[in-house]
This record gives C-alpha cells, structure tokens and sequence, in this order.
C-alpha cells in the first residue's frame, strides 16, 4: 500500500524527550510503517516546544529522504498541546479531511477524540500529518488513512494529476 513512501517521524513528548518515560508509539508506528511497506527514514523525539518542533518541521520537510512527516502527540486541547498550531502556522496548504476522517474513526472507540485537533497539510512539498500521542491510537490512525497518504505522495511527486481512482486491472 505504502510501497516505497518515505516518513520522517517526530514523536513530541517532554517526558519522553527528558527520559522520564521511554517512547513507546515510534517503535510502533515504524512497525506498522514497513508492514505497508512504506520506508522510516528518520524519528526523532523532541518536548513540547514551539520552536524545536517548527525548526525540525522545516528541516525534515526540506530533506529528500521523506516524503510525509508524521507527529505524535500534541493534538488535544491542554497547555502544552502545540504540535497542530506550530503545523497550521507552516503549512501552505491544509487537508483538513485527514484529521476529520481520524477523528470519525476514533469516535466509535472513545467519546474523546471529539477533542482531537489534529490536521494535515502540504509544506515544501511534503504531505504533514498529526497523529494523537498514544501509541495505539497514533498506529489506529495511521492505518485509516494509508491509502490516502500514498495517493497524496503520487500527487506529490507528480505522478498522479487528479484524484480519480485508478483503474481497475
């Protein structure tokens, strides 16, 4: 499904970053990464902090190794839930039905992803994506929108010009 997409991971957590919890959903979603067989070129784990992550969204999106840029964590409603702010003021362009159609899904397993903020967008040519932080949501999320996300990459790279489905073999 993912043959060949490449991701960079940013797993946003102050506890994680400061080593007061080990990480738990990059392992996981590298997993279900590779099981699509989809490509992780890099992960990194930084806190909640605006700047760390607009300067590793700028970086990341400026590298040639990815192709979507996944965050985890930071798309609910407390303090220092910045991730969907810091991607909305980057962004040129925003898919907001990625975030709609997680949330939908979300909503048959919890009453709380109606909480949810998360988005997705276009920067510098690479599709952005939030994911929740919890490690079983974010794989749960990502899985609903693989075929989304390969079809944005085609887009991307020119290889796809519209969104008609392909046809049939």
């Amino acid at each position: 499904m993912l043959e060949n997409v490449r991701f960079a991971l940013i797993i946003t957590s102050d506890r994680a970053a400061d080593g007061r919890r080990e990480d738990a959903t990059a392992p996981l979603l590298k997993s279900a990464i590779v099981q699509a067989r989809g490509i992780c070129a890099e992960t990194i784990v930084i806190p909640d902090d605006p700047g760390r992550l607009r300067e590793q969204l700028l970086r990341l999106s400026n590298m040639t190794e990815a192709d979507v840029i996944l965050t985890s964590g930071g798309t609910g409603i407390g303090p220092r839930d910045i991730t969907v702010d810091v991607t909305r003021a980057l962004i040129e362009k925003e898919l907001p039905g990625f975030g709609e159609e997680m949330r939908r899904r979300s909503l048959e397993k919890t009453p709380y992803a109606i909480l949810s903020r998360a988005t997705a967008g276009i920067l510098r040519g690479k599709l952005v994506l939030n994911l929740p932080g919890s490690p079983r949501g974010a794989v749960e999320c990502l899985e609903w929108v693989m075929r989304p996300i390969a079809h944005a990459v085609r887009i991307l790279r020119q290889l796809d010009t519209d969104c008609a489905p392909p046809p049939k073999a």
